[in-house]
């Protein structure tokens, strides 16, 4: 009898969460059903570090095909909607210090300017002009900075853009 009743009390515990609108988040509920194409220019960098711009973008893409699975097209001409970006400011600054007094932890942070707009409608659906993504990373003692702050960039562009498309998804 107790088997039942637990039974039960699952599928009614289930069912609940059914009708009160729970979803799993960035399952795409608010992307527009006529983005079928995106055209993601190479975002513009203000920053000043080298191929930020690129990685960003390359990421971003990466997510949006994995996630939506529209086609990423060239030219804005052949795209139901233009994801265009900005990279703004590019900061890192040390958090953390051995006895030495040499950094041994690091903090990015990374700002940018994202405009997603429906080309066949012609209005914007997602704006923000201060996207912000920051990212923590170690160097390890005997490693050097350059190489530890460039996997960092790495992992963190992938990080930046899961945000962006969750958000995107999400209709925020």
């Amino acid at each position: 009898m107790k088997f039942w009743q637990k039974y039960l009390a699952c599928l009614l515990a289930v069912s609940l969460m059914a009708a009160c609108g729970y979803q799993l988040r960035g399952n795409g509920s608010f992307w527009p059903p006529q983005m079928k194409k995106i055209c993601v220019p190479v975002f513009e960098n203000s920053s000043g570090r080298f191929e930020l711009d690129i990685k960003l973008t390359k990421s971003v893409v990466s997510e949006l095909v994995s996630r939506t699975k529209v086609e990423i097209v060239p030219e804005r001409t052949q795209a139901d909607g233009l994801l265009s970006g900005e990279v703004v400011a590019f900061k890192v600054q040390p958090i953390a210090f051995s006895s030495l007094g040499a950094a041994t932890k690091f903090k990015i942070t990374i700002t940018t300017s994202i405009v997603f707009s429906d080309l066949i409608n012609q209005k914007i659906l997602f704006s923000d002009d201060n996207f912000i993504y920051t990212g923590e990373y170690d160097i390890p003692e005997g490693l050097d900075f350059e190489t530890m702050e460039s996997q960092a960039i790495d992992r963190i562009a992938e990080k930046f853009a899961r945000q962006l498309v969750v958000n995107l998804l999400e209709g925020f």
